[in-house]
């Protein structure tokens, strides 16, 4: 409805009140009213008052201004007072329908409180949206209206704190004004809320509509480059999504396609593609046994699988969410189910962007894995904390990194200290650098062979063997003779300074490191990512 619906429904409501008002008594009131008159004044006496304006921030605010709107709404309709027109709720969306669900007043405190507010921003997924000047126009009336019914009401309180009741008409006429103001300003401030919230929801209804096109081209025999388009577009829609609304994490925006096709070039190889993983997801055998077998090849490929899985995971959740977009909060990151998959998501791509997408790392972490399961066979007790993820797990993983480089270090495993210590290898940061380039490095490797040449002068068939056995034990006690044990001591304190630089000179890394050794080592417990979860969540 307009203005001029409004305003003729303003001259209806006249005479219909005229006319009450003249059947009942223009300045008496009978025994209903006089109650709904004291109800009226009670409950005004009951809001809490901060700076002269009802404080509806506590719970015990809103408490009373609710009981003293219904009171409002009460005294009106004993009066006969005709509500103002609200044929407007009709266009209404769903959920505001449900506040609104007929013509009748609906005082609600959250309108009383904008109207109050009305100069106040309102922010959404980070985006400023204010009032229109027409809406603010419609607040200052209502707050006109408001101050009107709340100085006739106190005017009518005395200093023993006894009331005598407002004249008749005086009040029907304040109760009149404050209700054609009241639906002015909800009619329009619903309707800018709606507008609001529409502009709120484009971000997932273009990710939605993007992975309808993605799929209906998937199943075109001619899908080509417009097919790699789509996922591009549809990739950054997702990271547009979690910068607005996965505040779990650190909502990153920049993880992109290429970690996406670089997953899917590491699956090719092993005869895998995204069909598999959705299959594998979805509890399909076969699928798990191609995929397990592959992991059992190359370490890496599980970190691909959660690259995979965690994009088709997010797919599957736009299409159910496409049923049901008037259930989508607009502010995104109350929306537990889509909160869930980007944080899945930003996980898994953000180890991918590390160790899928560069290629060094990604054959630096199965050189390392590899020795691992060797040292596995050599100290049980590794495989245990492996498979339990016992703390200790944390305190032998940085040692048997370093032991591992030190042993071999011109193989792919010593790019991975590199990474995790670029300060020590400052001119190529990190990359392709010889260990001995750091004068540091270079000493505990010369101290690492002397200890090995001590270990076999002194009869140790296996030293490789006791050195792993002492960093997982964490004491030597069973080394043999005390000078070779001495040696093995001494190393083991130089090796657990630079495992307490490995965990604290980049943290983050570290813990990200040690995370995805642990799921290497431990193949077979990938992400579940697309198994059924029971009821959707939004």
């Amino acid at each position: 409805l307009g203005a001029q619906d409004i305003e003729a429904g303003k001259f209806t409501k006249m005479i219909r009140t005229g006319w009450s008002r003249l059947t009942t008594g223009w300045g008496t009131t009978n025994s209903a009213e006089g109650a709904a008159i004291d109800q009226l004044l009670n409950t005004h006496r009951a809001l809490l008052l901060d700076g002269g304006r009802a404080e509806v921030g506590s719970e015990a605010g809103y408490s009373a201004c609710a009981i003293f709107l219904s009171s409002v709404e009460t005294a009106a309709k004993t009066f006969g007072l005709e509500a103002a027109p609200r044929g407007y709720r009709k266009k209404f969306s769903a959920n505001y329908r449900a506040l609104f669900p007929d013509d009748a007043r609906h005082y609600r405190v959250d309108v009383l409180e904008a109207s109050a507010d009305q100069h106040s921003a309102i922010w959404v997924n980070g985006d400023k949206f204010e009032l229109s000047p027409e809406a603010i126009c419609h607040a200052e009336a209502l707050q006109k209206a408001w101050s009107d019914l709340t100085q006739i009401l106190e005017s009518c309180a005395s200093a023993d704190g006894s009331a005598r009741h407002p004249g008749r008409s005086e009040l029907c006429t304040v109760l009149d004004a404050l209700d054609v103001a009241w639906a002015g300003f909800e009619h329009k401030y619903i309707a800018e809320l709606i507008e609001i919230e529409e502009q709120a929801r484009r971000l997932i209804i273009k990710a939605v509509e993007l992975e309808a096109r993605l799929s209906q081209l998937e199943d075109s025999p001619n899908k080509g480059k417009d097919c790699i388009e789509l996922k591009k577009s549809l990739v950054q829609g997702i990271a547009h999504l979690n910068s607005v609304a996965n505040f779990r994490r650190k909502g990153r925006d920049d993880l992109g396609f290429d970690i996406l096709e670089s997953a899917a070039d590491v699956l090719s190889k092993f005869g895998l593609t995204s069909k598999d993983i959705v299959a594998a997801g979805e509890g399909k055998g076969f699928a798990a046994a191609a995929i397990q077998d592959a992991v059992s090849r190359s370490a890496g490929v599980s970190m691909a699988v959660d690259v995979v899985g965690s994009f088709e995971a997010m797919r599957r959740y736009l299409r159910e969410v496409k049923k049901c977009l008037e259930r989508v909060d607009p502010h995104l990151c109350n929306n537990v189910g889509l909160v869930a998959r980007l944080v899945d998501w930003e996980e898994s791509w953000e180890i991918g962007a590390r160790y899928v997408r560069q290629r060094q790392l990604f054959e630096a972490n199965n050189d390392i894995v590899a020795e691992f399961r060797t040292a596995q066979s050599l100290a049980p007790a590794f495989t245990t904390m492996c498979t339990d993820c016992d703390v200790e797990l944390f305190l032998v993983l940085p040692r048997m990194v370093i032991l591992s480089c030190l042993e071999k270090p011109n193989e792919p495993r010593a790019g991975l200290l590199r990474s995790l210590l670029p300060h020590r290898f400052p001119e190529t940061n990190g990359a392709g650098a010889r260990l001995d380039q750091d004068s540091e490095m270079g000493a505990l490797l010369a101290q690492f062979k002397q200890v090995l040449e001590v270990l076999v002068a002194s009869g140790d068939q296996a030293p490789h063997a006791t050195l792993v056995r002492r960093a997982v034990a964490g004491s030597g006690n069973e080394i043999r003779p005390p000078r070779a044990a001495e040696k093995v001591e001494t190393l083991m304190r130089d090796v657990e300074k630079w495992s307490l630089e490995l965990q604290r000179k980049n943290a983050e890394d570290w813990n990200q490191c040690s995370s995805v050794l642990v799921q290497c080592l431990n193949g077979s417990a990938q992400k579940q990512h697309l198994l059924p979860s029971g009821k959707f969540q939004v």
